[in-house]
């Protein structure tokens, strides 16, 4: 079975819509142009607390979904823990997937 979710982030990945690694994401959620903050299952916890308090701040979705392993590969990369979204319809078409799953 194809996970709808991950193909979405491929999509959004590939119309630029997308930013991954610490750094960016951190950026993307301060600077507003975030609309959903995606960070893998198993990384680590100070990583989800970090960005749960952030989203939590700025008003932002925060879900944990994937893996690192699953997030990279969906982008094209190696192990990706956090990527945020910044297109506001992609987001909630990822976000519905995700909870539909």
């Amino acid at each position: 079975m194809t996970d709808k979710a991950l193909n979405m982030i491929s999509i959004a990945m590939k119309a630029g819509a997308l930013v991954s690694g610490e750094f960016a994401c951190e950026q993307a959620i301060k600077d507003g142009s975030g609309f959903l903050c995606i960070v893998a299952s198993d990384a680590s916890d100070n990583t989800k607390k970090s960005f749960s308090n952030s989203c939590n701040f700025y008003e932002i979705n925060y879900i944990e979904y994937g893996t690192k392993e699953s997030l990279g590969h969906a982008i094209g990369k190696e192990y990706r823990a956090s990527i945020v979204v910044c297109d506001e319809n992609l987001s909630l078409s990822i976000l519905d997937k995700i909870q539909n799953a």
